[in-house]
């Protein structure tokens, strides 16, 4: 029987790609609901901020791609930390992946269930929408990182229909003030957060450095995706305050696809459906990416990284998200106070990987320049 052929690289890809990854990575559950936490105006700022100090990020990770180390992939990292350290940093690792999985995939399930299957079981969901995931992983990281153009091309172009809502009588300027803030509340300090936990995602990308061609046009590329994306998330921000107004912009769990369905079309009544169906293709990305890297960190954790994909193990990891998702969704998610904890739990585990990962690659790279120059004084 041929063997599994996840993890094979036939062929890289190009900033392009790169710039596409980062920008879908960025725009998943959180940008559907960020409106209803951040509430206050000034919020538009920090989220401007936000974007510009996750160029610092970006950075980092344009100069770890041009490392010998991120193409060398699993055996670059065991260059610089030896084997125990990475399987514990695997170990680690499949809490934040496991984490985010759970928290995009029940929350956007939670969202079709209300807006387009309400009868329908959120169990059948989930399954249906993981089967999906998995269709597109078993075909490999490469094909799964050439489906991000599917993914941008169905999405992307979503936030221009909310330009209507930046136009009188919709918008009023007031709904804008005040622009400057004179005291931080505890809402503000975690809608901080969650900006910052919203920009993370690209740091996963530093697992997938030996399928990416790099070169000094990297940050170029890294920076149009992270720009893409402060520029989504103000215009949809400042859409949703245009039309709920601060006062009641917290009144709506789901404000941005409650936006959506005030669009009256002649050929297509509901857009809100459209608009999820199509969000559906960056969820199936996303998970997807994540479903590879859970299996390849489980297999470096459990020391087995030298043994080729295995189909059986493949699917059993698989199916154990499933039956993990189930019971979070029975045993939390449902319920809402229990589901706060849940988000709140992810914002923090976001902000921290998106702050701890670059703290690391700086790490690795003084690290491995200074086992360069050893190398040489010993030569």
């Amino acid at each position: 029987m041929e063997a599994l052929q996840l993890f094979n690289k036939n062929e890289t890809y190009n900033g392009f790609y790169i710039m596409l990854m980062v920008n879908r990575l960025q725009m998943l559950y959180f940008f559907l609901i960020m409106p209803r936490f951040l509430i206050h105006s000034y919020m538009i700022w920090v989220i401007i901020v936000v974007g510009i100090l996750s160029q610092l990020n970006i950075l980092l990770l344009s100069k770890w791609f041009l490392t010998r180390f991120s193409s060398a992939g699993y055996n670059g990292f065991v260059q610089l930390f030896g084997k125990k350290l990475v399987r514990l940093l695997s170990f680690f690792g499949l809490f934040f992946i496991l984490l985010k999985l759970f928290v995009i995939m029940l929350g956007f399930t939670e969202m079709v269930q209300i807006f387009m299957f309400p009868a329908t079981d959120s169990n059948w969901l989930i399954f249906f929408i993981l089967l999906s995931c998995l269709y597109v992983a078993w075909k490999g990281i490469e094909k799964t990182i050439r489906f991000v153009v599917i993914s941008f091309l169905c999405t992307f172009w979503m936030f221009f229909f909310f330009a209507f809502f930046f136009f009188p009588p919709i918008a009023q300027l007031s709904d804008l003030y005040p622009i400057i803030p004179m005291e931080l509340s505890g809402d503000s300090w975690k809608g901080i957060l969650l900006i910052l936990s919203s920009f993370s995602g690209p740091e996963f990308l530093v697992l997938l450095g030996p399928w990416f061609k790099t070169n000094n046009k990297t940050f170029r590329y890294l920076s149009y995706g992270n720009a893409l994306t402060v520029i989504e998330y103000v215009s949809l921000y400042m859409a949703s305050l245009f039309y709920f107004g601060s006062n009641y912009l917290s009144k709506s769990p789901f404000p941005i696809v409650t936006m959506a369905r005030y669009f009256q079309n002649p050929v297509i009544e509901r857009i809100d459906m459209v608009m999820l169906s199509l969000e559906l293709f960056n969820i199936v990305f996303a998970s997807s990416i994540f479903l590879l890297l859970f299996y390849g960190a489980s297999k470096i954790a459990n020391g087995k990284v030298d043994k080729p994909p295995s189909r059986v193990g493949f699917l059993f990891s698989v199916f154990i998200i499933l039956i993990g998702m189930i019971l979070v969704n029975e045993w939390i998610w449902k319920s809402d106070e229990k589901q706060v904890i849940l988000l709140n739990l992810q914002i923090l585990a976001g902000s921290l990987s998106y702050l701890v990962v670059p703290i690391i690659i700086v790490a690795m790279k003084i690290k491995g320049v200074n086992k360069h120059e050893t190398t040489k004084e010993n030569g």
